[in-house]
């Protein structure tokens, strides 16, 4: 066996410390056996940069000596019958962690490992010894090797590889890396991932990927790391996809049937296991020179430890003329033992500090740089036979081991500063400052705009209690004096009466007395006026002052007037709104008979003459009484449709409404009405009565009646053109009753279904009319709108397909598409229909598409394609979908399938 003569031939000229010493001066071992029992804080022998490849000796590395364990495998069947008389050629001593190899009868060598195993070790205690630590450091993002070594047959695939299908407590040391690795690590936070590769005649294949059977060997210039970026490499979620890997691996892998083994390895297996670790670095809290008591805390900086574990299950090391390999299996045998004898040549020069590492001389060297002389935590376990008929083979497996005892690696942790995680972090806060602080905002100019309406509500009561005030008190001053005056008048009168002419002089001294009394008097009232009034100027400064200053304590009561005004408004709504459903009742009974009877009795100021019909009229009117009303086409054929659009214009407010009802009910009819109404100017007059009245039901029936015109394509050019847009615009900002909003929102969305209206519509204001009635949140309203958008949807879809139009939608311009995606699921049917029609024809414009995914619609799409009830639109969504290339490949990035 090459390999094996080579690795003794090594071993014999490393002096006096790889010198084996017998058993009769067992006192004198080898100096490098005791590597172990150096502490941690001697130094680390350091080596040149061109004999560390991957420059071990680093600022920031840790020491850390290649852990090597010796595993004895039990004797077999063969080896039981044919070394029956012989002893075995080792002899384990695990609690002195020693082993001894009997050259003959008379001599032994002592060799020292990290750990020695016997044939009745189990499974897991080889783990814990061998490869547990190394899965500890990768965890803490240190590289980790753990490798393999020994004769064929002695082992080494049933330490590492074993899968314990049949036996839990058989799984080798691959599963139980896995199972620790997975309870050591989050899935949300971290990720796993595997390669499972084979080194067969010097050629890297993929054991997942069997097709993939030459991968190149790639190296960083600057760092000298080996990556394989040709390799399959598979998330790993749980221990059951590894085992399934595991599976699919071992059946690719190249395997044989020799003297030695009836299994034998054809190929080094390498499981290449790559942990990538979110942690958070510590804050650090800094004082304040001036003041030791403040502090402030650095925040924490997110990172990201990424770390790979090696797993080697080495091919055994064989002789010829022992396995009995012959035509191709020889070609493997020597391609076997020359990578082993590469592997073996670069341990030694790393262990002697020999400025040359023949890391070249094999794929396999250059594979394991970062695990000999590197920066991974490295564990070798070497395992050997109990027969003397391979003492050579078992003398060369122990000499491996123990130079590879000698060879220092330096640990690194390898990380790196997250970014995204910080950038995505800081952004995330960056959009709750920001939404914080508009809702700051409108909550202080809401309070402003509140206290400014309080106060002027508040001064206008006092306005008012003082008007009212200074009224009476004047009204007062006025009636004191009027009855002071009636009463000095009267007793004036009486005095004369009493006194008659019987002393002319003394009457005429006292009248001139009383008179001069009476002038007193006068002049007191005055005065007494002119006080009350500086008095009721004076109360008025004061009622000023204390309204300034009253404002805050009265707030309260403001507020609780407010309410129960509010209240009361409420109530008389209800009231209204019950008088009105009475009276439509009564209404739609006589609504034919009151319309004949104001059209036979003329309305003022319209006046007409068509005697003969008046019999004919009243007749008619007792029909419908009777519950027998005539078709609305009939009445226009007997009244005249010329009348019927000048009662349009009656000041009787009742008299316009039926005329309304009766121009919208022709309307919807039949088209060849529309075009009698338009050419008879009743588009115009409909225009006339939305721009001129503010009632309510005069705008919410011809509202109706424009929609229905606008059923027509040559009416709906008439209704843009003469400024029907702006004016259903404003109609609809101003209208709170539902059914107006309903009429308006219907009018708009016949117009969106007009090709050639398309740009004026959208510049007249109609979509963004359209969408400010969704405040409504009536139904019916609703309705109309998607039904609308809808329509201008499916129109801007054709014009497109056309080339006719270029450019994002006019819908997601003016901000539709929230609301849009929002109600595309949708629990009342016709909204939910109209809607995801919508969708579809957005989504069929390659230039929504980044908008649309950006907006949610992508998952509405794909819901649609699924869900919906209706066959054509459930077609649409998938087709759709199918033929956009940034919608498929979203879906191929998000794992949907549809």
């Amino acid at each position: 066996m090459a390999m094996a003569s080579s690795s003794s031939r090594n071993g014999g000229t490393r002096g006096g410390s790889m010198r084996p010493v017998s058993g009769a001066n067992s006192s004198n071992l080898r100096s490098s056996s005791f590597k172990s029992r150096i502490p941690s804080s001697a130094p680390a022998p350091r080596r040149s940069s061109s004999a560390a490849p991957l420059g071990g000796g680093g600022d920031n590395g840790v020491p850390g000596r290649v852990r090597v364990a010796v595993r004895l495998r039990p004797r077999n069947a063969d080896e039981c019958v044919a070394d029956a008389d012989f002893a075995d050629c080792v002899e384990l001593q695990p609690e002195l962690k020693r082993l001894k190899l009997r050259k003959n009868n008379w001599d032994t060598e002592t060799y020292e490992f990290d750990d020695v195993l016997t044939e009745s070790a189990s499974q897991k205690r080889v783990y814990q010894v061998v490869a547990k630590p190394v899965v500890e450091s990768v965890l803490e993002g240190y590289n980790g090797t753990v490798m393999a070594y020994g004769q064929t047959g002695t082992g080494k695939t049933f330490t590492l590889g074993r899968l314990g299908d049949e036996d839990t407590a058989a799984r080798g040391i691959m599963v139980r890396s896995m199972e620790d690795i997975i309870s050591g690590t989050s899935l949300d936070t971290d990720s796993i991932s595997v390669s499972y590769l084979q080194l067969y005649m010097e050629t890297i294949q993929d054991l997942l990927d069997p097709s993939n059977d030459n991968i190149a060997i790639v190296e960083d210039p600057k760092t000298g790391d080996v990556s394989l970026p040709g390799a399959t490499h598979v998330e790993i979620r749980n221990q059951q996809n590894f085992l399934e890997l595991l599976h699919l691996g071992e059946t690719h892998r190249v395997a044989a049937n020799t003297k030695l083994n009836t299994e034998s390895s054809r190929s080094h297996a390498i499981l290449m296991v790559h942990v990538k670790r979110s942690v958070v670095e510590h804050e650090d809290s800094v004082s304040n020179d001036a003041d030791n008591s403040s502090h402030f805390v650095r925040p924490s900086k997110p990172l990201v430890r990424r770390s790979k574990l090696v797993l080697v299950d080495l091919a055994g090391s064989e002789r010829v003329h022992k396995s009995g390999s012959e035509g191709h299996m020889l070609e493997e045998a020597k391609s076997i033992n020359l990578s082993l004898s590469a592997l073996g040549k670069c341990i030694n020069a790393i262990a002697e500090n020999s400025p040359h590492v023949p890391l070249r001389d094999s794929k396999l060297t250059r594979l394991l740089r970062d695990s000999f002389g590197g920066t991974a935590r490295t564990s070798l376990i070497v395992t050997i036979g109990p027969s003397p008929r391979h003492r050579g083979e078992t003398t060369s497996t122990i000499l491996f081991g123990q130079r590879a005892m000698k060879v220092e690696n330096m640990l690194k942790i390898k990380e790196e500063f997250d970014y995204k995680s910080l950038s995505k972090k800081l952004e995330v806060q960056l959009d709750k400052v920001i939404a914080e602080n508009e809702r700051q905002l409108k909550a202080f100019d809401d309070d402003v705009e509140r206290i400014n309406q309080q106060a002027q509500n508040r001064i206008s009561e006092v306005e008012k209690n003082f008007a009212e005030a200074l009224e009476k008190e004047k009204l007062k001053c006025q009636m004191e004096y009027m009855e002071s005056v009636k009463k000095l008048e009267e007793k004036l009168i009486s005095n004369q009466r009493e006194n008659g002419k019987r002393n002319g002089e003394v009457n005429g001294v006292v009248t001139a007395s009383e008179l001069a009394k009476l002038k007193e008097s006068l002049e007191e009232e005055i005065k007494l006026k002119k006080a009350a009034e500086e008095e009721v100027n004076k109360l008025k400064s004061q009622s000023t002052l204390k309204t300034r200053s009253g404002e805050g304590e009265d707030a309260g009561m403001s507020r609780l007037q407010k309410l129960l005004e509010d209240e009361a408004l409420h109530k008389k709504k209800l009231e209204e709104e019950v008088t009105i459903l009475r009276s439509q009742l009564v209404q739609l009974t006589f609504e034919a008979d009151q319309m004949r009877r104001c059209l036979d009795r003329g309305a003022p100021g319209n006046s007409y003459s068509d005697t003969d019909s008046l019999p004919s009229r009243h007749s008619q009117a007792r029909e419908s009484v009777n519950g027998q009303k005539a078709p609305f086409a009939t009445l226009c054929e007997q009244v005249g449709l010329q009348k019927i659009l000048q009662l349009l214009e009656s000041d009787d407010a009742n008299i316009r409404i039926h005329a309304v009802k009766v121009v919208a009910n022709l309307a919807a009819e039949a088209e060849a009405n529309q075009e009698k109404i338009v050419e008879a100017g009743g588009l115009a007059s409909l225009l006339m009565l939305l721009r001129s009245y503010e009632d309510e039901t005069v705008r919410r029936v011809a509202a109706g009646a424009i929609a229905n015109l606008a059923m027509n394509e040559v009416s709906q050019q008439l209704i843009v053109d003469q400024g029907g847009i702006s004016l259903l615009s404003l109609t609809a900002a101003d209208a709170e009753d539902p059914q107006t909003l309903r009429m308006v929102a219907g009018a708009i969305a016949n117009l969106c279904g007009n090709d050639k209206l398309q740009a004026r519509l959208w510049s007249d204001g109609g979509i963004k009319a359209l969408l400010g009635m969704v405040r409504c949140g009536h139904p019916d309203v609703l309705a109309q709108v998607a039904r609308g958008i809808a329509n201008f949807a499916k129109c801007e879809s054709r014009a497109t397909t056309q080339g006719v139009k270029s450019g994002r939608s006019l819908l997601i311009e003016d901000g539709a598409l929230p609301w849009i995606v929002q109600h595309a699921n949708d629990e009342a049917a016709p909204i939910r229909r109209h809607i995801e029609l919508a969708l579809c024809h957005l989504a069929q414009h390659e230039v929504n598409a980044k908008e649309m995914i950006s907006g949610g619609a992508l998952w509405e799409l794909v819901r649609i394609s699924k869900e919906c009830s209706r066959e054509d639109i459930r077609s649409l969504a998938h087709r759709t979908l199918s033929s956009s290339p940034v919608f498929r490949s979203e879906i191929r990035r998000l794992g949907i399938h549809f």
